[in-house]
């Protein structure tokens, strides 16, 4: 069933209750890529959250942990309420190098059905089906966003509705600052860790003789209560 954030009653009178959202991050990293789209994952689970309120928002991600780039990125995404699952990269005998998150996420779904009334899970792997199914038996709403021309037509049909990120785009893409390089908010996977931007020794100089890092740390700090302002005025506790 399409999601129309304009035409759906539930999602315009609030019915979708407590709200867990779980977003396959490396699912979501390279589906936004082949879209052109740069995400803010504040405007994102706003779009996510509707009339809800939120239970749970977890990011899971497959990690490098010498990577400094992506520990900023991580440090941001848990300042901002989101609860980040990780797990380290492993090596392939192609080269290849991934952290398969399947089990956690849908493991983590099924332990918290019951706390919740509707979950979102963001991805499109087609591997999500049975744990959906799963969850919708306990009783509880599920919707699956993602770009539809990534997602497995599979997972959409299982699912009570689906959001495509592709007609939301403009609500949830990044505004760059001037003040902020664009990729300071990155989220660099191990599809990325052939550039050398994304060793984790890499640390250009920026004029004042800080590194990138230095500087990325510093606007994290600056702008943690604004950003998290916006995530806890809708943040509920389990006991509500």
């Amino acid at each position: 069933m399409q999601f129309d954030p304009t035409n759906n009653v539930s999602w315009q009178l609030g019915y979708r209750g407590r709200v867990a959202v779980f977003i396959d991050g490396n699912n979501l990293f390279h589906a936004a890529r082949f879209h052109n789209l740069d995400i803010d994952y504040n405007k994102l689970l706003r779009v996510l959250l509707g009339d809800g309120r939120l239970l749970r928002a977890f990011f899971y991600t497959g990690v490098d942990v010498g990577a400094e780039r992506q520990q900023g990125f991580l440090l941001w995404m848990r300042r901002n309420g989101f609860r980040v699952v990780q797990k380290e990269l492993k090596t392939f005998f192609d080269g290849t190098r991934k952290a398969n998150m399947d089990v956690e996420i849908a493991v983590d779904m099924l332990s918290l059905a019951g706390r919740y009334d509707t979950a979102v899970l963001v991805s499109g792997d087609e591997d999500f089906v049975y744990a959906v199914n799963a969850v919708a038996y306990k009783g509880c709403r599920v919707e699956v966003a993602g770009f539809r021309s990534n997602s497995a037509p599979k997972l959409i049909d299982v699912a009570d509705y689906f959001i495509d990120l592709g007609d939301i785009a403009e609500r949830i893409r990044k505004e760059h600052s001037a003040t902020i390089p664009a990729r300071c908010y990155e989220h660099p996977l191990e599809a990325d860790l052939h550039d050398p931007v994304m060793q984790p020794h890499y640390m250009p100089p920026n004029g004042d003789g800080r590194s990138e890092h230095h500087i990325i740390e510093s606007v994290f700090e600056d702008d943690i209560n604004q950003f998290t302002a916006i995530v806890d005025f809708i943040r509920i506790t389990d006991d509500e």
